[in-house]
């Protein structure tokens, strides 16, 4: 870590539907590589190679509409993620993609969750030479789907 700079370490999410968030995180952040990595009464830790960095907490009272990004090191990790969102009925917030406002190498993808969380992966990698150029396409959300 750098001097001086500061580093997070986990964020909670508080959801009301604590199995039903838990199910699509699973698939979601699984296309990351975030497994469950520690399990309570009413919560969970997720992340990667043991980390406890993203927590769902079982609150009734919880809101919905937070905002969380999570950096990965690819734009095919971008691309995944949005992929199982999509498949495990997440909404479309914005596919993957350049964000050239956001910075010069800025690409990500933003789903919402069933309780308005917006959910967001980003890479700053630079494109690899002779990949095409993705540019977000404003596209129908796929249908959500429901749990059988």
């Amino acid at each position: 870590m750098k001097k001086g700079a500061v580093e997070l370490d986990h964020i909670s999410v508080p959801v009301r539907r604590f199995r039903e968030a838990r199910r699509f995180y699973e698939a979601a952040l699984g296309a990351i590589g975030m497994t469950v990595n520690m399990e309570l009464a009413d919560a969970c830790g997720m992340g990667a190679n043991g980390e406890k960095i993203f927590w769902l907490v079982r609150d009734r009272k919880a809101s919905g509409g937070g905002h969380y990004a999570l950096r990965v090191a690819s734009r095919e990790q971008v691309q995944a993620f949005y992929d199982a969102a999509m498949d495990a009925g997440a909404i479309d917030n914005g596919p993957p993609g350049p964000r050239p406002s956001y910075g010069p190498n800025y690409f990500a993808a933003f789903v919402k969750d069933a309780e308005r969380n917006n959910i967001e992966v980003v890479c700053y990698a630079k494109a690899r030479r002779g990949a095409p150029v993705k540019r977000p396409v404003v596209t129908r959300p796929r249908p959500r789907r429901r749990p059988t």
